[in-house]
């Protein structure tokens, strides 16, 4: 799946996404907005976390999870040994909801085919979402129904992509952890199970065996 597009070619193709976005009026969440923000990381990333919608530090600085939230995800990804630089993080809305709302449905039509041309370039083995809206949209692509995060959250599931599979992997919004220590300690187990799915993906790679049922 990795690397069917040459890395400056996917670095091209994701500036136009981002300058589409920095321009796009397709919702009216553009008139709220400071800045956009379409995502940012590496363009040959085999991991790419989805969060909801930028908040307030997001649409300040243009950059995903840079608040409080973005400060618990620099901490699970640390946990799970994975470098921010190395992986591309985005959410399904790209433009903040007043007050840090939930996005709306006709929001997230309007603005989810820019991550759908995300996930096309970039072509990840594991799609990391975090909280429930995320993790609906991506099941929603995946033909699975969703109710709760809670009731889905640190397990994996399978999406037969273009003839590739990628690894959904659903976890807590980090923002969930930020005032209920029970949510934290759910936050560090997926987190440290994921660290342990990435090392039997790599496992995986080195052996160039077919299916990864044996390593999950």
């Amino acid at each position: 799946m990795v690397g069917w597009m040459k890395m400056e070619t996917k670095m091209i193709e994701l500036k136009k996404i981002k300058q589409e976005i920095q321009k796009c009026k397709k919702c009216k969440l553009y008139q709220y907005r400071k800045n956009p923000v379409p995502g940012e990381g590496n363009p040959n990333s085999e991991i790419v976390f989805i969060g909801e919608a930028p908040g307030f530090q997001e649409d300040n600085q243009g950059r995903p999870f840079v608040g409080a939230a973005g400060k618990v995800l620099d901490e699970m990804l640390k946990l799970a040994g994975i470098k921010r630089e190395e992986v591309f993080i985005t959410n399904v809305i790209k433009c903040r909801p007043p007050n840090n709302r939930d996005p709306a449905q006709d929001e997230i039509l309007a603005c989810s085919p820019y991550l759908d041309r995300q996930i096309d370039i970039i072509r990840p083995k594991i799609i990391v979402t975090l909280g429930r809206h995320s993790t609906k949209y991506i099941f929603s692509k995946i033909g699975k129904s969703f109710s709760s995060i809670l009731k889905v959250h640190g397990k994996t599931f399978r999406w037969q992509y273009k003839g590739g599979e990628i690894l959904v992997f659903p976890t807590l919004h980090p923002a969930a952890s930020l005032y209920n220590p029970n949510m934290r300690k759910i936050l560090e187990k997926d987190f440290l199970r994921l660290k342990e799915i990435i090392s039997k993906i790599q496992s995986f790679s080195k052996a160039g065996e077919e299916t990864l049922d044996k390593y999950l």
